[in-house]
């Protein structure tokens, strides 16, 4: 049996290393496969366009770029519409395996009006984001040194920005500085093919961008042949020696040559590159360390409680007379105190719903990622994911909220359920109301439209709200948690502190470990949602999140027993924020981030940043604090029904 059991264990953690160490680039496709024929119509289509500059996303006809006979929405998700994603159909259309050269695709003559819109976009550093066969479009970036991996930046920039030489445009910031946009497109269709049957499936999507200014002979007509590019003489583009100025009255030619590649890899394996860290070792180095330094400090941590937990409770059951029994003194002095219900022991309840609510949704997420479900070619299907775990984990939040709540003695469980249901997402709903106004004033697709809204009140107040009450309802009905010790009719008097045990030095230092825990993956998280990169490695996301779960709990514990042993019983609320007050080095990082490693400038910007990073530290907030309170209420419960007390 011994041997079952280790070789269960062994074989456990085995899985969950391969999961952690493969979840860099394991998924499951999302899609099924198609599969095409030499000569199939390939239809490439327009999402938006991104910055990292501005963080507001924009349709791709919100520029004066070529348009089809009659533009089409695609269908999106939940997530897709959230994130900005706006996916229509372009005058792009390729032949599956017949390269193209020199296509031209159309003719404009910019006036005042659009010379300004490329020219504000060109300042942004906006990039253009293309799909086809779900796969996005990618800038091929090759290292100085060849031995490194190329890199593949998401989409193409709208144009460039410097000074004329007569061999490429410099980025030199001088006032005679133009403007050139990328209007000749070199795509790159990479395809496996099937040896069987003859078809085959597309895996790489990428495109080589230049500024050409085209020269034709004659008046312009739809059959004309460009000088600059010529596909009968053989004479096409590869470079941009000759590029094309972004001015009133200027005219502007775009075209775009195919070229079809064989390629060994396979369609289930077509998403790795995109998702290949180029900086894993250093990450892994990274996590390890976090990971042996939170190990050490909970061995040390772990091994300090029990040995003076022991020590403390077997005096405390030698203690016969009733003279050694007077003479008590640390933590079992406050036993008649330790489980009186705190001041505003309502609001306790709601947070620790809620975090129970936060604690599951990012659980089961997490799970499905690590298992390859959430994959990353269905876009927004993980903050879809995220919205509906969400609403239906309202009913654990209803449950715990109702327990605690009859705990403390409380009868009204619905005005508990009604606030558990309504104050976290009202709160942040109130602030994304204010930000997408914001993104509204700025005529980004990335604002959120009345419909979606609509939708998300009807998930907020038709199922999640309901499950809370059904979740309260279940809780309150169940008979109601006894304390382990009675609670005496007359509070105690807690003795002055050490400036050591003030409440907001010690909430503050106990925010420090758990946050240490996590600012590693942080700076990962971040530079992914900020400087538009793919995250896929929720395997370390998972491991980092159990670190979390154990700092919390056990610096709770620890500051816990301080306190306790100081004949200090207030302990509910403090074990809330002392795990808690790491938000605020989250928010405080976020802030750190934002002044060195992003170039955003527009005020507009700057509030949505602010925004959003102040949301998610309050949810870390709910999250930790949650872990935290839990962790010390099953400690004061153990401690407390371990001593014989009279």
């Amino acid at each position: 049996m011994d041997f079952l059991r280790r070789s269960t264990t062994i074989a456990a953690v085995l899985l969950l290393l391969s999961l952690i160490h493969g979840s860099v680039c394991f998924y499951l496709p999302g899609v099924a496969p198609e599969d095409f024929l030499k000569g199939d119509e390939l239809k490439v289509k327009v999402n938006k366009l991104i910055s990292t500059k501005t963080q507001l996303p924009y349709s791709y006809y919100s520029l004066p770029y070529c348009q089809p006979k009659q533009i089409l929405d695609s269908a999106e998700n939940l997530g897709e519409v959230l994130r900005g994603d706006r996916i229509e159909n372009s005058p792009y259309v390729f032949k599956m395996r017949e390269p193209q050269m020199c296509n031209i695709v159309c003719r404009i003559k910019l006036d005042a009006k659009t010379a300004k819109k490329f020219k504000e976009k060109i300042d942004d550093e906006y990039r253009v984001n293309m799909i086809l066969d779900n796969l996005p479009l990618v800038v091929p970036i090759r290292r100085i040194d060849q031995e490194s991996p190329t890199v593949f930046q998401l989409g193409f920039h709208v144009g460039l920005k410097g000074q004329y030489t007569g061999v490429y445009p410099l980025f030199i910031s001088t006032k005679d500085e133009k403007y050139f946009i990328h209007n000749h497109l070199a795509f790159t269709v990479k395809y496996h093919k099937d040896l069987q049957t003859d078809s085959a499936r597309i895996v790489g999507f990428e495109v080589k961008p230049f500024s050409v200014k085209h020269e034709y002979e004659g008046k312009w007509s739809d059959k004309v042949r460009l000088t600059t590019c010529d596909p009968h003489a053989k004479h096409t583009v590869v470079n941009s020696n000759s590029p094309q100025e972004v001015a009133e009255n200027k005219e502007i030619i775009f075209t775009y040559d195919v070229e079809f590649q064989e390629s060994d890899v396979k369609w289930a394996s077509r998403w790795d590159a995109y998702l290949l860290m180029s900086d894993d070792q250093i990450h892994w180095f990274s996590i390890v360390n976090s990971l042996m330094i939170v190990l050490f400090l909970s061995g040390m941590v772990a091994m300090i409680m029990l040995r003076t937990l022991y020590r403390d409770i077997s005096k405390y059951n030698e203690l016969e007379t009733q003279e050694e029994a007077q003479e008590e003194t640390g933590w079992k002095l406050v036993h008649g105190d330790v489980f009186r219900p705190p001041g505003n022991s309502d609001l306790l309840c709601v947070y620790v719903g809620t975090g129970v609510q936060f604690f599951g949704m990012l659980l089961v997420t997490m799970i499905f990622a690590i298992l390859g479900f959430l994959s990353p070619s269905n876009r927004g299907g993980l903050m879809t994911a995220m919205l509906l775990l969400w609403v239906f984990m309202g009913l654990f939040a209803g449950y715990a909220s109702a327990r605690l709540y009859k705990m403390f003695k409380g009868s009204d469980w619905k005005k508990t359920a009604f606030r558990t249901a309504i104050m976290f997402p009202g709160i942040v709903s109130a602030i994304f109301f204010v930000l997408n106004a914001l993104i509204w004033g700025q005529k980004s697709s990335g604002a959120v439209p009345f419909g979606t809204m609509f939708a998300l009140i009807v998930l907020w107040f038709g199922i999640s709200l309901p499950l809370v009450y059904v979740g309260g309802y279940v809780g309150f009905k169940k008979a109601a948690i006894e304390d382990p010790v009675k609670t005496n009719k007359i509070p105690r008097q807690i003795p002055e502190q050490a400036w050591y045990m003030n409440p907001i030095f010690s909430i503050l230092i106990g925010g420090i470990l758990p946050f240490g825990a996590v600012f590693i993956e942080l700076f990962f998280i971040l530079t992914s949602i900020w400087l538009n990169q793919f995250y896929y490695i929720f395997g370390f996301l998972f491991l980092v999140f159990c670190i979390l779960v154990v700092t919390c709990a056990e610096i709770t514990i620890v500051l816990c027993y301080f306190q306790l042993c100081s004949e200090d019983y207030l302990w509910w609320w403090r074990s809330y924020l002392t795990s808690g007050s790491s938000a605020l080095y989250l928010f405080l990082y976020a802030t750190f981030y934002f002044f060195t490693k992003l170039e955003i400038t527009k005020f507009v910007s700057g509030v949505l940043y602010f925004g959003y990073m102040l949301i998610a530290s309050y949810a870390f907030f709910v999250l930790t604090g949650t872990i935290g309170f839990y962790a010390c209420f099953w400690f004061t419960r153990l401690i407390y029904s371990s001593v014989k007390i009279d």
